[in-house]
């Protein structure tokens, strides 16, 4: 019989005194979070909806009590089945921080609840930096070793977390094995931070660090001759172009994911994206476990299609099940079995639900903006469309900046020209039907080389990537420079109000879900690790709040009412609209009920759709 549940605790009408925090003058900062508990109401219901049992049920159906009623964020069973890795929260809670920073205590306990080892019992984690690299004190991310019966493993800063202390060695890697008694023993040290672990046999383990700051990653190969390790691959993270891709895995005895070894145990493989100038062309890669050499099993041909790989079957005699599609072709599922005579076989045939879109015409544009950073975007335009005949049309531009430490690697194009144009709530694809030019994908690095962190000339860029996209289509004879528009969602609407603040570009703007007023986000914001008080300046030139008075073209806010972003309030868009119109601006606001950060409502989405529509309509195809 199932357990009758008591009602959940309801809010008092009236509080019955006021909520108190208290700052012990410890230094205790913490990003811009939202959706956090506010009261004791609030804690009472978040035990309610948190504590559950953990129960044994059998295939008879009997079923056994494991663990009693607390707080379990996570659980883990052991490969064979006899241990449980129990991570439970545990009071006090925070007001300012989520759950993951609670008060918790990992311990692992054996099949019947009894506990066999406590691993750790941690207090309220307030006092972790904010810088990227920053972990918590003492031990954490705990799990299992996949490739033995019940063996944990933990990582453990040597630097206590804190990355802006010197040190040599930043982080360890240890193991306790059943039945968990003595010691805890070393496994591994890296100068970087522990990302990952992929366990494979007795004799080699990947492991995997990274140190956000310099953006580098390693790819270690560790056995327990070598403790130090042996790095196979140390490249930028922000270069994609290097990839060497991630290894394959396969479940073992245990039916857990390990690394998948060639059938003569000599060989590893890898699968990768296989991003290149011409677009990505995702791969299959032997690597010789002797030598460290990869030899290439399979590169899709990427001349007219996109294929890549859902699943290795057998690495071995390269048998693949893959995705193919193209520009107007829908991605189906095809059996791939490398050098065999009609090697590629369809396993579905899903037809197009998107007819409507099959004549717009799709293709990358590579270009360079004045500072010489290459650019690329996908342009969309209309089925039938003739310039000679119909001539430049309106523009909409839809983008997203990102972040780079290196200049050489921000323009790397990053998606296939031949990839399939599956529309979604946001897409801007929709308006090629209304006669627009799009530009998706529009590349908006913002570089900072050597010292210089990127936001310190993050309006020059902004601007600059801008018009650097504007030229070339106007360049192309596709889109007319007087009638461009520009949206964005989340940091690509913070993006919006900084183009239409800082440059005469657009007709229009669309931002939908940003966050304008970077004092309402001090500790730091996307990739900024500063806070406000280090650069109180910073902070103020990139808010277009501060620059409302020099938003002159029209400027639609879409936001959602229960927007639970970090950052995004709705608040954001509700004081900018306010500036505007203040300030005598065109502005419009739309706060959609019920949604957060993303839509989903068909009923919002729809009015979203006409809003845009009608804005675009009304401000850029029919600009005087």
């Amino acid at each position: 019989m199932r357990p009758t549940l008591a009602p959940c605790p309801e809010a008092a009408a009236l509080p019955q005194g006021p909520n108190v925090q208290v700052a012990t003058g410890v230094k205790a900062p913490s990003r811009t979070l939202q959706d956090l508990l506010r009261n004791p109401a609030d804690e009472e219901r978040f035990v309610y909806y948190a504590t559950v049992a953990v129960n044994r049920v059998g295939l008879d159906g009997k079923v056994t009590p494991v663990l009693p009623p607390a707080m379990y964020r996570e659980l883990e069973i052991s490969p064979d089945g006899a241990h449980l890795l129990v991570t439970e929260v545990r009071r006090p809670f925070s007001y300012q921080l989520q759950l993951d920073r609670f008060p918790y205590r990992a311990r692992v306990v054996d099949i019947t609840g009894a506990t066999e080892v406590e691993l750790v019992d941690k207090p309220l984690q307030d006092q972790v930096p904010l810088d990227f690299d920053a972990v918590e004190a003492g031990r954490r991310n705990f799990s299992w070793r996949q490739d033995v019966p019940a063996t944990a493993v933990w990582a453990e800063a040597l630097d206590g977390g804190d990355p802006k202390r010197e040190a040599a060695l930043r982080d360890s890697v240890l193991q306790l094995a059943a039945p968990f008694k003595g010691q805890p023993v070393l496994l591994w040290k890296t100068p970087h931070r522990f990302m990952e672990a992929l366990w494979g046999d007795a004799s080699t383990t990947i492991f995997v660090d990274s140190w956000w700051k310099t953006r580098r990653t390693r790819v270690c190969r560790w056995d327990p001759a070598n403790p130090e390790g042996r790095v196979i691959f140390d490249r930028s993270s922000e270069d994609d172009y290097a990839d060497p891709g991630m290894f394959v895995l396969a479940p073992n005895a245990f039916n857990a994911q390990v690394l998948r070894f060639s059938a003569d145990h000599k060989r590893l493989f890898l699968q990768g994206e296989g991003c290149s100038p011409e677009g990505n062309r995702p791969f299959l890669d032997a690597f010789d476990l002797g030598t460290g050499h990869t030899t290439r099993l399979w590169r899709a041909e990427g001349k007219t299609t996109y294929e890549r790989i859902v699943k290795v079957l057998d690495p071995d005699h390269v048998r693949l099940l893959n995705y193919v599609e193209g520009p107007r072709t829908f991605p189906n599922l095809f059996l791939r079995t490398v050098g065999a005579k009609g090697g590629l076989q369809p396993v579905t045939a899903f037809p197009n639900p998107f007819k409507a879109l099959d004549g717009v015409k799709q293709s990358t544009i590579t270009y360079k903006r004045a500072d010489g950073v290459a650019l690329s975007a996908t342009l969309h335009l209309p089925p039938g469309y003739d310039p000679a005949r119909d001539g430049k049309l309106p523009v909409l531009m839809d983008a997203y900046p990102m972040e780079y430490k290196d200049a050489s690697t921000a323009g790397q194009l990053r998606e296939s020209p031949h990839r399939f144009s599956r529309p979604f709530w946001a897409s801007p694809i929709y308006w090629t039907l209304r006669g627009y030019a799009v530009l998706e994908n529009t590349q908006f690095p913002i570089v900072g080389q050597g010292k210089a962190e990127p936001n310190d000339t993050y309006v020059e860029q902004l601007v600059a990537d801008a018009k650097a996209a504007i030229d070339e289509v106007d360049r192309l004879g596709v889109g007319d420079p007087r009638r461009v528009a520009c949206v964005g969602h989340s940091y690509g609407a913070f993006m919006v109000g900084n183009l239409l603040a800082h440059s005469d570009l657009f007709a229009a703007g669309i931002a939908r879900s940003g966050a304008y007023n970077r004092t309402l986000t001090p500790f730091g914001f996307q990739s900024e690790e500063r806070t406000y008080w280090q650069v109180p300046g910073l902070y103020h030139a990139m808010s277009p709040f501060d620059h409302a008075d020099k938003i002159k073209a029209p400027i639609l806010l879409i936001h959602g009412e229960a927007d639970n972003n970090p950052g995004t309030f709705t608040l954001q868009s509700e004081r900018l609209f306010q500036a505007i119109k203040g300030l005598g601006g065109t502005a419009r606001l739309v706060l959609l009920p019920m949604e957060s950060h993303s839509y989903a409502a068909r009923e919002n989405l729809l009015h979203m759709l006409w809003e845009q529509d009608t804005w675009l309509e009304t401000y850029v195809k029919n600009r005087r």
